[in-house]
């Protein structure tokens, strides 16, 4: 395939490109290095202020967690060592009711 020819209109187009980029460039207002300084500076107290402040709230959260977590847990227990206790009376009292009745149909039969 041959190579595509540059035009003249193509080459001032970049000429024009890169002149008009020098030009932008030479307006920008750099910043001295005492500037500089001081916002890298700035930016990074701010950086670490913020992951402070998060490191904290994750832990406050993972705390509040663990003991809804945990509460939630003895509740449950509870109520299930309360259903246990309640279905084991319940057993009891229903065995011995068999035996009194079935004691009272025996000494109707005896007698």
């Amino acid at each position: 395939m041959p190579k595509k020819e540059v035009t003249k209109n193509e080459k001032k187009e970049k000429k024009h490109f890169f002149k008009d980029f020098k030009a932008e460039l030479k307006r920008v207002i750099w910043p001295t290095p005492k500037q500089l300084a001081n916002s890298t500076v700035a930016v990074i107290v701010i950086v670490l202020i913020t992951a402070i402040i998060v490191f904290a709230l994750d832990l406050v959260f993972e705390f509040a967690n663990k003991l809804g977590i945990n509460k939630l847990k003895e509740f449950v227990n509870s109520h299930q060592e309360q259903n246990e206790n309640t279905n084991t009376s319940e057993q009891t009292e229903n065995a011995i009711n068999n035996i009194v009745n079935n004691e009272a149909e025996d000494n109707t039969v005896n007698e």
